[in-house]
């Protein structure tokens, strides 16, 4: 069963909320899109939509080394005042996700999704949904009811792009759904960086392609701060 909304709960925290581009808590950032949705459902803390946050995103079928990488970043970022936010995807987004819940402290996961918020994709991730909704955020622009379908993943990729300061990029495949967050970032003005790799691993491909197209190469949580506007919350 991959419902997240229990009928039969009265959970405040659990209820699903709309946001229109007229309302105050609208993510400006989300209007830097030539297609801004006109709506967003939530569930959560929807102050966190108009804070600074940092995209992590990655391989679904992560290597052990990438979702080590995805923990250090999340964690590392975090601790310095960004939130973080992915898609609730298989791999390096879970992880990313799991490393900021983890820290118990004052930053926030941010998950997109693909689907009506009624229901969790993957549905192997229900638990996780429950726990960020309660902490963090969970958002779509699709309504309750709608299903996850191919096409409505490039879709959320640009609100995960437009919503982040900037994207880092962990372990990306030559036809990884990442490239397409990393251009749409690129493309908004956005900063974008990547975790090089070996170059014998299809898993790098993506990846070592964008360090080719000017993305910044990383080493470190500090390579990423160093570039990044001056804006934390507090």
């Amino acid at each position: 069963m991959n419902k997240l909304i229990d009928p039969n709960s009265a959970d405040p925290l659990m209820t699903i909320r709309c946001l229109s581009q007229d309302s105050v808590e609208y993510p400006r950032r989300l209007l830097d899109l030539c297609d801004p949705p006109k709506k967003l459902f939530y569930i959560g803390n929807v102050g966190l939509l108009n804070q600074p946050m940092v995209a992590i995103v990655g391989a679904r079928k992560a290597s052990q080394t990438g979702l080590l990488h995805a923990h250090h970043f999340a964690a590392g970022l975090g601790r310095s005042g960004y939130h973080i936010v992915s898609g609730l995807a298989y791999g390096i987004d879970s992880a990313a996700h799991r490393s900021v819940l983890a820290l118990r402290g004052p930053s926030q996961t941010i998950a997109v999704c693909g689907n009506g918020l009624d229901s969790v994709y993957p549905s192997a991730h229900r638990d996780l949904a429950k726990q960020i909704a309660k902490v963090g955020l969970l958002i779509s622009e699709y309504p309750p009811g709608t299903g996850p379908k191919g096409f409505h993943f490039p879709r959320r990729n640009r609100i995960i792009a437009a919503l982040s300061l900037g994207t880092v990029v962990i372990e990306a495949a030559q036809k990884s759904g990442s490239l397409i967050t990393a251009y749409l970032s690129s493309h908004l003005g956005r900063e974008v960086f990547v975790i090089p790799g070996p170059i014998s691993s299809a898993l790098y491909a993506g990846s070592h392609r964008l360090i080719q197209e000017g993305a910044k190469l990383i080493c470190g949580v500090e390579d990423i701060l160093n570039e990044l506007p001056n804006e934390r919350f507090h």
